[in-house]
């Protein structure tokens, strides 16, 4: 599994609308406010990370921008036009995190059903089972799985899912250090491939090597946007890593 190297706008792409827009995002629960005044764009083929610890609003903030929660305010805008609840659906996917399904169903028949549902060809699944080295597991049901490869299934869903935007809950969960880094190349090489992957990711090691840009999360707040060195700039670390640069912004 290669690892594929961040793609450089161009003149041209600076000037396209933003992918994904979310303008102003605010969720309640009650009396408690999830999330508030939530802004920031995606651009197409990027790789951006929400980061942010346990508790900073990064399902919550997942979840209503693919519309499976209601917000209380703010706009989800699909190049700059708004998106409704069922256009969501046609043009993002939904990978929640300790997501296993069809228990009692074989591997292989999951995927399957999953490739016939949106019409998605052979030569895809067989890519896709070969990039999550599947094959050993094919045969058995998903309650027999490891962690591991439960979450591999449940990725190799979302590859063959053909909506242009992936939103990601905690993508390297149930990984070790090898397989982490194995997964890394596959959703690197997803973006060179034209997707675009919206990640929330609590591992700080892991999001620096994988994600274009990053949102920092805190108390359902946005307390940092920008690349790593963008961020470094902001807060005055020039040569410190996600971490430091996090627990200097937030």
């Amino acid at each position: 599994m290669s690892m594929a190297t961040a793609i450089p706008k161009t003149e041209h792409q600076a000037q396209v609308p933003a992918l994904l827009q979310v303008a102003g995002l605010a969720k309640r629960y009650g009396e408690q406010l999830a999330l508030a005044d939530i802004s920031f764009a995606v651009q197409e083929r990027e790789v951006l990370g929400l980061i942010g610890p346990n508790g900073a609003g990064k399902t919550t903030l997942l979840e209503t921008i693919a519309g499976i929660l209601p917000s209380n305010g703010g706009q989800v805008l699909w190049r700059d036009a708004p998106l409704s609840l069922r256009e969501r659906r046609e043009v993002m996917f939904y990978l929640p995190d300790a997501l296993r399904p069809w228990q009692d169903q074989h591997v292989i028949s999951v995927i399957k059903f999953f490739a016939e549902v949106y019409d998605r060809p052979d030569a895809l699944v067989a890519q896709t089972l070969r990039a999550l080295d599947l094959a050993p597991v094919l045969r058995q049901r998903v309650l027999t799985l490891s962690k591991g490869y439960a979450r591999r299934l449940m990725l190799a869903l979302a590859l063959i899912t053909p909506q242009p935007l992936l939103l990601m809950d905690e993508p390297f969960d149930g990984f070790d250090l090898k397989q982490t880094r194995a997964i890394r190349g596959v959703l690197r090489d997803l973006a060179g491939g034209g997707r675009t992957l919206v990640l929330a990711i609590h591992q700080l090691i892991d999001a620096e090597r994988v994600c274009d840009r990053f949102v920092l999360l805190a108390d359902g707040r946005v307390r940092g946007i920008g690349t790593l060195d963008e961020l470094r700039a902001r807060s005055g670390k020039h040569a410190a890593g996600l971490e430091d640069v996090f627990l200097a912004l937030t």
